[in-house]
């Protein structure tokens, strides 16, 4: 063999191998995609509307890769934070969208966008009842404030000193003892529950109503509204109004709803409603002057009565037996001039203060009553309580209107907010100079 010969079979021996090595790789070779995991910072898939809700990118990749959110299949951004915010309500599929040289992959999340006002605090502005309209003030569950959040949403206002409201499912009832005095929606409004958005306004349907002050509905077209003559019962559909016999002489406070029956509170007395029934079903009496018709946490009935001793009775809803009284010998449990219930309860607990700015908590199962504070000492022109107490079903922080004075100094006033749970307690929060004559203080978490 030449030498020729031997560089040539050389050449294709090496040849061969570099070939052979080569398809070894080739075999080898594992192709490794990218992986992309949403975080999402405030953990939860759900926001109101106007909120923002912030999502991070984690990407992994043995090689370089591209980056994409899309929202309801529309890419948005390729920032690593993506901050995803719109006015739309209803399901949306947020989709983070990974690329490399080997190919791709996405990871997905679903967030609910509900309306603004499905959960947090309402306080319900009478107005000036000669001259102007009620409002209706939102505290959102982080704190923030929208001081006039039914006209935000409608671009008109409530009806004249607007007294009371209830929310149930998608739909919140607001009453004005005056309607549309000074060109407001009516004697009735109702709007959508988490937007505020109007859905029906009544007016000359209620126009023989004599003051109406409190609303209640057991979720169908029928509304209770009472008035000076007693509880009516009104149908949204037929618009058919009546008086619903046995309510005549009843209280100017509120009613409460639990277990598809209306209960009604009277001098001495709470009546039942039952739904369907145009007449009182049944009457529980209890020998002294009722100031408080609540619901409980477990569906049942709390109902205050004044005097000396002044009482707290737990009702059971369903066959009207009292569960258990309890005597309150350190305040009179009165309503004061107010049209809102003496006490406010979150489970076992009820607050209290008589209508004036010294506040009182009662643990119902120890039977044991103590005095947490005087909103004197931590609010300026705290002078007059108006309308009563309230305490959040959820935190358990205390909210309590109260205003300087009568003429132009109701002008000065506070919306406080107490912790009586933290470890110093007191003040944690105050709102001035938003309210114009608070009719009461309503937590949509009352109503789930």
């Amino acid at each position: 063999m030449t030498n020729i010969e031997r560089i040539k079979l050389l050449c294709i021996s090496v040849f061969g191998l570099f070939a052979l090595h080569s398809c070894a790789d080739k075999d080898d070779y594992m192709p490794s995609l990218p992986n992309g995991t949403i975080v999402v910072e405030s953990g939860l898939n759900a926001i109101a509307q106007g909120d923002t809700l912030v999502l991070t990118a984690e990407i992994e990749s043995l090689s370089e890769s591209t980056f994409y959110w899309s929202v309801d299949g529309k890419k948005v951004s390729d920032e690593t934070v993506f901050l995803f915010f719109t006015e739309e309500l209803g399901l949306h599929q947020i989709k983070l969208n990974i690329e490399n040289t080997d190919g791709s992959s996405d990871d997905a999340i679903e967030v609910e966008v509900y309306g603004k006002y499905r959960f947090g605090t309402f306080v319900l502005n009478e107005g000036n009842m000669t001259s102007g309209n009620g409002s209706l003030i939102f505290i959102s569950p982080q704190g923030y404030i929208t001081e006039k959040a039914y006209y935000e949403a409608n671009g008109t206002n409530l009806g004249s000193t607007s007294q009371d409201l209830f929310i149930s499912g998608e739909r919140i009832y607001i009453v004005s003892q005056n309607g549309n005095k000074s060109g407001g929606d009516g004697i009735l409004v109702v709007a959508d529950s988490e937007t505020l958005v109007k859905k029906a306004a009544y007016q000359e349907e209620l126009e023989t109503l004599s003051w109406p002050s409190h609303v209640a509905t057991l979720g169908t077209d029928d509304v209770y509204i009472r008035d000076n003559a007693g509880v009516h019962l009104f149908n949204t559909s037929s618009k058919d109004l009546i008086l619903v016999k046995g309510t005549e002489r009843a209280l100017k406070n509120r009613m409460a709803v639990v277990k598809d029956k209306v209960f009604v509170p009277f001098q001495n007395s709470v009546k039942v409603i039952e739904q369907g029934k145009d007449s009182i079903s049944y009457s529980i009496d209890f020998g002294a002057n009722v100031t408080g018709v609540i619901k409980s946490s477990d569906n049942n009935i709390w109902v205050s009565t004044s005097g000396f001793p002044s009482k707290i009775n737990k009702i059971d809803a369903s066959d009207y037996s009292v569960i258990k009284t309890n005597e309150i010998s350190e305040i009179n449990l009165g309503a004061g001039w107010g049209a809102t219930p003496a006490i406010s309860a979150v489970g076992d607990t009820l607050y209290f203060s008589n209508a004036n700015t010294t506040i009182y908590r009662h643990i119902f199962a120890s039977n044991t009553t103590l005095k947490m504070t005087n909103v004197k000492d931590h609010v300026e022109n705290a002078n007059i309580v108006y309308n009563n107490l309230a305490v959040h079903p959820k935190s358990g922080q205390v909210y309590i209107n109260t205003i300087k004075g009568y003429g132009m100094d109701y002008l000065i006033n506070d919306i406080s907010v107490f912790d009586f749970g933290q470890e110093a307690g007191g003040l944690v929060k105050k709102y001035k100079d938003y309210t114009d004559f608070p009719a009461g203080i309503f937590f949509t978490y009352d109503y789930e």
